[in-house]
């Protein structure tokens, strides 16, 4: 055991200037398939469409990729996982639970995307029927009943207090105004570190991490990073879009060897060149994962143990296609489910 341990030092010697983290593997070269990854994420960075920063983490091992991961970029939806956290926090300090009702007012009204914005002042909604309408949706109006309800300083806390500093929530969700592009703030990196923490149950307690990875196992926004994927292979993630911008985080669950993966455009000339690209790297991440995976059972190296955090497919509500919420066309409203069907006003 001690001689493989010492076989850290060689690796991280051979993998000076990739975007890899120290980890006790067992392996006396740099994995081909890692260095190849590396190499082909930054090919396709240099050709980007705009501005791109890519994180990727393979959970059974902690190591990393990535290119301009510590970039600070706009947001936009993705920020929404931190609010959600932000909630799961202030229900295990026992401030708010699921069943807490929150009632729309008038300061919460964000059009970008969502129904509640038409619904009437007063209307309200637990928490939980918030928190699936702000992930799963994207309901920017239930985003923010939940910020006003949790507080954006809180939110910002708690980043500050997992060390994820490019992290910050500036303002409520303002869609219409440019400012929203530094108002919502993160970086690949933060995204990774904080959905690395919930797929391995140590983000406030093991019953919040499900919880959370169940919320993001239901996203209805399937456009991005899921779309080069077998179609078997489960993702609980968040997407984001703004103006120029596209993004996609998550956690892809492939059979035993799940891994972690922050993609984040923006300043692009057109949203079309934005997929594309995302595309294109969740395609080579995918399989340059399934190659390191195959080295690192060959080195033999545990695979990720899911415990309890192996998220449960939920089913998915009807919804116009991925293409109308990118390019904010506007669309017709889904069949009415128990989910977002008005509440009676209060008096």
């Amino acid at each position: 055991m001690l001689q493989r341990r010492r076989r850290l030092g060689r690796l991280l010697v051979l993998a000076a200037g990739l975007a890899f983290v120290p980890l006790p593997v067992a392996a006396d070269v740099a994995p081909p398939s890692l260095v190849t990854l590396q190499g082909e994420l930054a090919a396709l960075s240099s050709h980007a469409p705009g501005r791109v920063g890519i994180a990727v983490e393979d959970l059974a091992t902690g190591l990393t990729s990535g290119v301009n991961a510590s970039a600070s970029l706009p947001a936009a939806s993705t920020i929404k996982i931190p609010v959600m956290v932000e909630v799961f926090k202030q229900m295990e300090r026992g401030t708010l639970d699921l069943g807490t009702v929150v009632h729309l007012e008038k300061r919460d009204r964000d059009w970008g995307w969502g129904d509640m914005a038409d619904a009437p002042s007063g209307t309200h909604r637990t928490v939980q029927q918030l928190l699936w309408l702000m992930i799963t949706r994207s309901d920017n109006t239930a985003t923010n009943m939940l910020i006003r309800r949790v507080g954006r300083a809180h939110i910002n806390a708690t980043m500050a207090g997992l060390g994820l500093h490019s992290t910050h929530l500036g303002d409520y969700i303002r869609s219409e105004t440019e400012t929203i592009r530094y108002a919502l703030r993160t970086s690949p990196r933060d995204m990774v570190a904080l959905l690395d923490r919930i797929a391995r149950d140590t983000l406030i307690d093991p019953w919040a991490s499900r919880e959370m990875l169940a919320i993001l196992a239901g996203q209805t926004h399937n456009g991005l990073l899921p779309v080069p994927l077998p179609k078997d292979v489960r993702i609980a993630h968040k997407t984001g879009s703004l103006h120029d911008t596209l993004n996609d985080v998550g956690i892809v669950y492939r059979d035993q060897e799940p891994y972690v993966i922050a993609v984040m455009t923006t300043e692009l000339p057109d949203l079309d060149r934005g997929r594309a690209f995302i595309h294109r790297v969740s395609r080579v991440t995918y399989e340059g994962l399934t190659h390191f995976a195959l080295w690192r059972s060959s080195a033999g190296i545990a695979a990720f143990s899911f415990g309890s955090s192996l998220p449960v497919t939920p089913p998915v509500l009807p919804l116009p296609p991925d293409e109308q919420m990118w390019n904010a066309l506007p669309v017709s409203a889904p069949a009415p489910t128990a989910l977002d069907t008005p509440a009676p006003d209060t008096p």
